[in-house]
């Protein structure tokens, strides 16, 4: 159990099983809360299926709560399917830090830059970047590194609980850490200057020769200077996880509702009473707002200023032996290497374009050539690379996600902005959410990813 966390179990009832427990107990404290158990049970729509979506439905389902989940899509792509599958305790910098802005000002007009931000006179985006400059400070960069180092460790261990209980049965979980892989001095300055500042915070990290780093993972480039070797971290295959997790919920009766786009909300002061889609109308007691990139839309029809911007990541999968047997970031062009089940894949870029699935090409081969470049004898085809797929992360302007309720309605509850570590974030933000809507003791303090935080 996670420390915090307060369950009826402790007092003679097992909410995970339904069974008594074999705690002591007197008949009259269990009669108790049995009550409370059952009067305390709401009807919730959670608003995206995604990781957090469905992290959040599987923690209230855990709870008793009856749970729909609502999303437009078919629940068989976007951001949750193609991602590099990371569970990075190590990423404790978030995006918006020193010199970032400058680096995406030198690369708006090279569209295949690791961080590209497209011209466009849109005032939603120029809000963003203007609190995004102001967020990329070594101050609030302070701030934000225990939050997210916190987030993520929870949320690795959630995973890990995922795979004791069984409840999504069998599925990749390595842990053997990430490779931070590096050519120049700067990057190899940089990199262990993170790594001293992870490790200062308790985090396992190792620093790697040329020679170490040979024996870990052959076939690298003779032009790497080293690495470092985050053994904090872990990694999984995304599409594996969210397809048993969605077969998991279906079998416990949660409602996974596809093919409907919220259109509106009816509310009842103080509190939002229906969920109206392009097809039906939901009546809830609470409502959870967890639909990644489209959340700021959403929370603009709720009369809620949430800025977020989708920063578009592409993924190019190969169906064949590559012997790549660790998972690695290719420091100066930011690709992400995972050896998935069945599959490597290479994800990466930031792209800041607005909502839109098209696929660049010319992005699409930066992420081919790089990963050419860092490991000897890969070749990426053309073929594989017109298979590459998109998905459209949240990112808020500080790097931080939005995690928790509103001033404006007593049964509204935001999970969305996790930027790039969403995966990793995704368990721990939906047991975070289920607790606060069941009224228990959090498993982390939510100081720092308030939803109405100014910028």
């Amino acid at each position: 159990m996670v420390e915090g966390h307060v369950s009826v179990r402790a007092y003679g009832f097992d909410s995970h099983s339904g069974h008594l427990s074999p705690e002591e107990y007197s008949p009259g404290l269990f009669l108790s809360c049995i009550v409370l158990y059952i009067i305390g049970l709401k009807k919730v729509i959670v608003i995206g299926g995604g990781i957090v979506g469905l992290s959040t439905a599987y923690y209230l389902h855990k709870e008793g709560h009856e749970v729909i989940v609502l999303d437009k899509s078919d629940l068989t792509g976007g951001a949750s399917y193609v991602n590099a599958g990371y569970l990075t305790p190590s990423h404790i910098i978030p995006l918006a830090s020193p010199g970032m802005m400058a680096k995406g000002i030198k690369w708006m007009f090279n569209s295949s830059s690791p961080f590209y931000m497209k011209p466009r006179l849109d005032p939603d985006f120029l809000r963003w970047a203007w609190y995004f400059n102001r967020s990329s400070t070594k101050a609030k960069v302070e701030k934000a590194i225990p939050l997210i180092k916190d987030l993520n460790l929870l949320s690795k261990e959630l995973f890990t609980e995922w795979q004791q209980l069984g409840d999504l049965g069998n599925f990749q979980l390595e842990k053997k850490g990430l490779l931070m892989l590096f050519k120049s001095q700067k990057e190899e300055a940089h990199e262990r200057e993170v790594a001293k500042r992870a490790s200062d915070l308790g985090l396992e990290v190792k620093e790697l020769s040329s020679k170490e780093l040979k024996d870990l993972q052959p076939n690298l480039s003779p032009e790497i200077r080293g690495a470092v070797h985050y053994l904090c971290d872990a990694h999984t295959s995304p599409p594996e996880i969210m397809a048993n997790l969605k077969n998991y919920l279906v079998k416990q009766g949660v409602k996974l509702i596809t093919g409907e786009t919220v259109t509106s909300f009816a509310f009842n002061a103080p509190k939002v009473s229906k969920v109206n889609t392009s097809e039906n109308s939901y009546s809830a007691d609470e409502v959870v707002l967890a639909s990644g990139s489209w959340s700021q839309e959403l929370a603009r029809k709720l009369g809620i200023r949430l800025p977020i911007q989708p920063g578009k990541g592409y993924r190019i999968d190969i169906n064949r032996d590559t012997g790549i047997t660790l998972p690695a970031i290719l420091m100066e062009t930011k690709v992400a290497v995972t050896p998935m089940k069945g599959f490597t894949r290479f994800a990466g870029t930031m792209e800041l374009s607005g909502i839109n699935h098209k696929i660049r090409p010319k992005r699409v081969r930066a992420i081919a050539r790089a990963a050419e470049t860092y490991y000897t004898h890969l070749n990426i085809s053309e073929g594989e690379q017109a298979q590459a797929q998109c998905g459209l992360r949240p990112v808020s302007p500080d790097g931080l996600p939005y995690i928790g309720g509103t001033s404006k309605f007593t049964n509204l509850y935001i999970a969305t902005g996790h930027a790039m570590m969403g995966w990793s974030m995704g368990p721990a933000t939906g047991k975070l959410i289920a607790e606060l809507i069941s009224g228990r003791k959090t498993s982390m303090a939510l100081k720092g990813f308030e939803p109405e935080r100014r910028f």
